[in-house]
């Protein structure tokens, strides 16, 4: 017997993950000397959050360590459960250093117990729509070894676009230059990322004028959308009626899409800043990095 498990920056929204029967381990965020643990939703104060980002608050966000995932996953092997984790990106935090320790701990405890990690090599929604994926599966009766194939097949066909509106944080994540981040500020570029292959974040394009990224989001889902059973995800960093537009302009392109509106979390809008725009879908294969083509 075996249960599925994902985490809180895969951000599949709270009511969805208790549709699928799915549990998620809650990764934290600091602002304005709290501590919080993300909870997809279900009682987070998103306005607070942003305004105090907009007001020149700081967010950080930290690893957890091997304690806190030792008390999350003792429970499952208690009762006698394999665990298959659909993780984020490993390659974006350190917190799997952690999970590696408690593992190996618990595995001195539990011997015959075990938990595998598929790495989606995303975020946000790339790594949520991983799960939801598995998870109809996994509710249907799929094996272990069944999920892990489809999940194998279907990590490369995730797409995920997103442009931010200020470099600066991405800055500060250590995910832009300052050189970069001060010349396309005072340039009004704005970059299109991805997360690429390995799980990094890349930049696909620089985009002159936030309108003209907006468009080009919603013509990369018209473009290259091809599983319409599959939500198509647009999310906003506190930018909601920018988000709308980028909806209607999919809708207008695709009206089958099943378009899915979703604000980004603390955590992940800690690294991307407000304003940022983001477009997950299903196609034929993940965008290929600059430095790839």
């Amino acid at each position: 017997m075996y249960t599925l498990i994902f985490d809180s920056n895969g951000e599949l929204w709270h009511t969805r993950a208790e549709e699928l029967g799915l549990d998620y381990i809650s990764m934290p965020y600091y602002i304005d000397g709290e501590e919080y643990y993300y909870d997809l939703g279900k009682q987070t104060d998103f306005k607070k959050f942003y305004a105090l980002v907009r007001a020149g608050n700081i967010p950080k966000t930290q690893a957890l360590n091997p304690e806190d995932y030792k008390k999350f996953l003792t429970p499952y092997f208690e009762r006698g459960e394999d665990i298959l984790y659909v993780s984020f990106s490993h390659q974006l935090s350190g917190t799997f250093q952690s999970l590696d320790i408690a593992l190996k701990e618990l595995k001195e405890q539990f011997p015959e117990r075990r938990c595998t990690v598929f790495d989606t090599n995303s975020i946000s929604l790339g790594a949520g729509i991983q799960a939801e994926e598995a998870a109809k599966r996994w509710k249907q009766g799929a094996s272990e070894e069944e999920l892990l194939a489809f999940l194998k097949d279907f990590t490369n066909r995730v797409c995920v676009y997103f442009t931010v509106d200020d470099l600066m944080h991405l800055k500060r994540g250590g995910r832009c230059s300052a050189l970069a981040a001060v010349a396309g500020t005072m340039l009004g570029l704005k970059p299109m990322l991805t997360t690429g292959g390995g799980g990094g974040l890349t930049v696909l394009a620089k985009i002159p004028g936030r309108k003209k990224a907006i468009r080009t989001l919603a013509d990369k889902v018209a473009a290259e959308l091809t599983d319409e059973t599959c939500s198509v995800y647009v999310v906003d960093a506190d930018c909601k009626a920018e988000g709308d537009w980028l909806r209607d302009l999919i809708l207008e392109k695709r009206p089958n899409a099943k378009v899915v509106r979703q604000i980004v979390g603390p955590v992940i809008g800690s690294h991307c800043g407000p304003g940022t725009l983001g477009v997950i879908f299903v196609g034929d294969k993940r965008p290929v990095p600059l430095d790839k083509q």
